[in-house]
C-alpha cells in the first residue's frame, strides 16, 4: 500500500466532503497542514463533523456567486461533486455545476483543479452516469485551468458502496444467483491508494490538463472479489450464473438483500455493464503511487471495517437519497402532526441519551417489526428500506444516516429532528425536543408530514391509526428504556401550521 505523498501547505477548496472519498480526503488535507474550506449546500451537516481549523461555507455549484465567494484566495480544488442518487434530470444539473465552478475557477485564478471521474471507454455506449461523470471531466479540463481527472473503478474500503455491496451479498447468502453484470471486468482500488493519487495530484508537474487512468493491481469482476471476500472470511458460497436479470430486476433484488436500494443498485448496475480497466500508463509516469491488489485491499478493508464505519459510508452523502438541494428544509404550508409530550424525572442528558439510541440494531420499539415493515414495502417502490443501519462507535451528528431517516439537527440534551428519506407523498419528519424542568424534563415527541395534494392527505389520513399505536408506544418506551416510572402521555392532535 502506498504512503501518501506529503506537500507543501496550500488553501485548498474541497466539494463533496460529505461524501464517502471526500470525508477521507479531508482527513488526509488537514494531516497534512493544508487550509481547507469545505463547501457545503447545507453547512449544518459538515460542522458537527471537520476537525478544528477547517473553513465550510454555504455555496452549490448551481449558484456562481456562492462559488465566487468559496475559492477566493484559493491555490488548488477537488471538485468531487456527483449525483449518484439522483432520479432524473441529473446530466443537466451536472453539466450545469461543472460550467460554473470552471468559469469561477478561471475567475478566480485557481492553480489546479483535481477531478475524481469514472473509468470507461468513451467509444462504448456508457451508461448515463458514467457518460455524465465523463463529460463533467472534459469541462473542467477545457476551462482554462490546469486540471487533472483521476478515473477510478471500483472502490474497495470499508464503508464504500462496493465494498458494502460484496459484503452483503457473500455475508447473507450462502447460495447466490450471479447475473452477467457480475463478471464484468474492472480494475478496483482499495481507498488508501485513492486517497494517495489524490493527494499528490496537488505536485505533480502539469503544463496543461490531462486524463489520468487509475486502478489497483488486478483486473478482476465483481464475482472475483465475493469469492475472494469468501475465502478472507472462511465461507463457502455456491454461484449459479443467471444470464436473464435486466438492470431493473438485478436492482430490486439488490435493495432486498444488501444495503444498496434500487435506484443506487440499477445505477450501479447500469455503470458496470462495461469493463472499467486502466489502459494507459500515465499513472505510472505520473506518480509515484503503487496501488495494491485487490486481496490485499479487501483485507484491509475488513481490518479496518469498525473504525471506518465510524468515519464515513457511502451513504452519508445526502446525493445517497436523490434529494436535491433543498434538503432539510422545512416548507411553509399546511402541515399535519402528531404531537405527544411526557414529563419523566430524569436529566435532559438521561432522555437525549436514550432518544439518540434509536435505530439500527436498536430498533424503534416497542413496534420495530412494523418499522420494519414499512422499510421492506419501501425498498419494493425503490427506497432505502431500513438497510443503512446507523453509525456505530460514535454519537449522532448532523447528515447521518439513520435507517430512512437523515440526521436533520442534533443539539444533545435538547433537540433531534430527523427527515424522513423513505418514499412518501410529501415531506416527512420526527423531532424529539426535551425541556427542563425542575423535577426532571419534558420530552415532547413531534411527527410532521407536508402532505402533497390528494394522495398526501389520504396517505397520511389512512395511517392515523397506526401513528397513534406507533407513536404513543415509541414515546413510553423511551420512557420505560431512561430506567422512568410509566407516566401520563398526552397527545396534541394536528394539524398544525409551523
Amino acid at each position: 500500500m502506498s504512503d501518501i505523498t506529503h506537500s507543501r501547505a496550500r488553501r485548498i477548496l474541497l466539494t463533496g466532503a460529505t461524501g464517502y472519498v471526500g470525508g477521507r480526503l479531508l482527513t488526509q488535507l488537514v494531516h497534512r497542514g493544508h487550509r481547507v474550506r469545505c463547501l457545503a449546500r447545507n453547512p449544518a451537516h459538515l460542522l458537527q463533523r471537520v476537525p478544528a481549523g477547517v473553513e465550510v461555507v454555504a455555496g452549490d455549484v448551481t449558484s456562481r456567486d456562492s462559488l465566487m465567494a468559496a475559492l477566493r484566495e484559493v491555490d488548488a480544488a477537488f471538485y468531487m461533486v456527483h449525483a449518484m442518487g439522483d432520479a432524473t434530470g441529473f446530466e443537466a444539473r451536472e453539466r450545469a455545476g461543472a460550467v460554473n465552478f470552471a468559469e469561477a475557477a478561471r475567475a478566480r485564478g485557481v492553480g489546479r483543479i483535481i477531478y475524481l471521474g469514472g473509468l470507461g471507454d468513451e467509444t462504448t455506449d456508457l451508461s448515463p452516469h458514467l457518460r455524465s461523470r465523463q463529460e463533467v471531466g472534459r469541462i473542467l479540463r477545457e476551462s482554462g485551468v490546469p486540471t487533472i481527472e483521476l478515473r477510478a473503478s471500483i472502490v474497495i474500503g470499508s464503508g464504500s458502496l462496493s465494498f458494502e455491496l460484496v459484503r452483503a451479498l457473500t455475508e447473507h447468502l450462502p447460495v447466490m444467483i450471479t447475473p452477467r453484470w457480475v463478471s464484468v471486468l474492472a480494475q478496483p482500488i482499495g481507498i488508501q491508494d485513492l486517497l494517495a493519487y489524490l493527494i499528490e495530484a496537488l505536485d505533480v508537474p502539469i503544463d496543461q490538463s490531462v486524463v489520468v487512468e487509475i486502478g489497483g493491481a488486478d483486473q478482476v469482476s465483481y464475482l472475483g472479489m465475493m469469492q475472494e471476500y469468501a475465502r478472507q472470511r472462511g465461507l463457502k458460497r455456491a454461484m449459479i450464473p443467471v444470464p436473464l436479470l435486466t438492470p431493473r430486476l438485478s436492482s430490486l433484488w439488490l435493495g432486498l438483500v444488501t444495503p444498496v436500494y434500487a435506484r443506487i443498485g440499477r445505477k450501479l448496475v447500469e455503470s458496470i455493464r462495461h469493463p472499467t480497466v486502466v489502459k494507459t500508463d500515465t499513472a505510472m509516469r505520473m506518480f509515484s503511487v503503487r496501488p495494491v491488489g485487490m486481496a490485499e485491499a479487501i483485507r484491509a478493508a475488513l481490518a479496518h471495517e469498525e473504525h471506518a464505519y465510524a468515519e464515513t459510508r457511502w451513504s452519508d452523502a445526502l446525493s445517497a437519497a436523490g434529494y436535491g438541494s433543498d434538503q432539510g428544509s422545512m416548507p411553509s404550508g399546511l402541515r399535519l402532526t402528531d404531537s405527544r409530550e411526557v414529563e419523566v424525572p430524569a436529566t435532559p442528558g438521561q432522555c437525549f441519551a436514550t432518544i439518540a439510541s434509536l435505530g439500527g440494531q436498536t430498533g424503534w420499539p416497542p413496534y420495530t417489526w412494523l418499522w420494519r415493515l414499512r422499510g421492506f414495502l419501501d425498498l419494493l417502490c425503490g427506497g432505502v428500506g431500513m438497510r443503512r443501519g446507523r453509525p456505530e462507535g460514535r454519537e449522532l451528528r448532523v447528515g447521518d444516516a439513520l435507517d430512512f431517516w437523515r440526521v436533520e439537527r442534533c443539539e444533545p440534551g435538547s433537540q433531534l429532528r430527523l427527515a424522513a428519506e423513505m418514499k412518501v407523498p410529501g415531506r416527512a419528519w420526527l423531532e424529539y425536543s426535551i425541556v427542563p424542568l425542575p423535577q426532571g424534563a419534558r420530552i415532547r415527541q413531534t411527527a410532521m408530514f407536508d402532505p402533497k395534494g390528494l394522495a398526501g392527505l389520504l396517505y397520511w389520513y389512512a395511517l392515523v391509526p397506526v401513528h397513534a399505536v406507533m407513536f404513543r408506544g415509541m414515546l413510553q418506551s423511551i420512557a420505560r428504556r431512561s430506567s422512568l416510572p410509566q407516566v401520563r402521555v398526552a397527545r396534541t392532535p394536528g394539524p398544525a401550521r409551523p
